[in-house]
């Protein structure tokens, strides 16, 4: 059930939407503080939704500090219970890079969104869908954060980012962090490597998710805020 409160522009918005995507339809949950400096589309990792806790909790940090939140599920029902068994999909970039495009045009298209610039948080495989979808031409993304992500899976689109990127590793994720600083080698712009002390891949350490999150909503608010923002 959606709710709506009457305050300056763009309004305070929180419910359940659907965007078209040819044949399917792609579930999320959109939320809009008051006066929002920007919005963040949440890419998912493998096997995972828009219900994750994690990117849940991510997102209310983000909402606190004047970030609106689009978590949205990449696959449909029906995929995810073929992925489920073939485990084929969530590992299938091109496919999840252009899910997120369509979402991030209909998140440009809709009067609730449409003077917000847009930023992407992807984990896992997540994370390089969003590197790849921001490469796209008619797309303006304005920063894009990785906790526990695979960016190498990005390849070439690397050299191609323009968008300021933040890579977030454990820093006892000792298979995935070598991965992320071969990709940040590779990134040509703007762009930090932050290894969180203690954490493994899921974040699940005391206090090393509060980091993470705390992380990336400085990132966003520094590069999604317009000029002369204020709360």
């Amino acid at each position: 059930m959606e709710t709506r409160t009457s305050v300056r522009s763009p309004p305070a918005w929180s419910g359940d939407i659907k965007i078209a995507a040819a044949d399917v339809h792609l579930e999320g949950t959109l939320e809009i503080p008051a006066n929002a400096r920007g919005l963040v589309l949440f890419a998912h990792g493998s096997g995972s939704s828009r219900h994750s806790p994690r990117n849940r909790q991510v997102a209310r940090v983000l909402r606190n500090a004047g970030l609106g939140t689009l978590l949205f599920d990449l696959l449909t029902r029906e995929e995810e219970r073929v992925d489920d068994r073939t485990a084929h999909l969530r590992f299938d970039i091109p496919f999840l890079a252009t899910r997120l495009r369509i979402a991030t045009h209909w998140a440009a298209q809709d009067q609730r969104t449409t003077a917000l610039r847009i930023g992407y948080f992807g984990a896992s495989t997540g994370a390089a869908a969003a590197l790849i979808a921001a490469t796209t031409l008619d797309l303006d993304i304005g920063a894009i954060v990785s906790r526990g992500g695979r960016p190498d899976l990005a390849g070439d689109a690397l050299r191609r980012v323009r968008a300021p990127v933040l890579l977030i590793v454990g820093g006892a994720d000792d298979q995935v962090i070598p991965l992320n600083q071969q990709a940040y080698a590779r990134i040509a712009g703007v762009k930090h490597l932050e290894i969180v002390p203690e954490a493994t891949h899921l974040f699940e350490e005391p206090g090393t998710l509060e980091m993470a999150a705390d992380l990336a909503a400085q990132w966003f608010a520094e590069h999604l805020s317009p000029p002369g923002w204020h709360p």
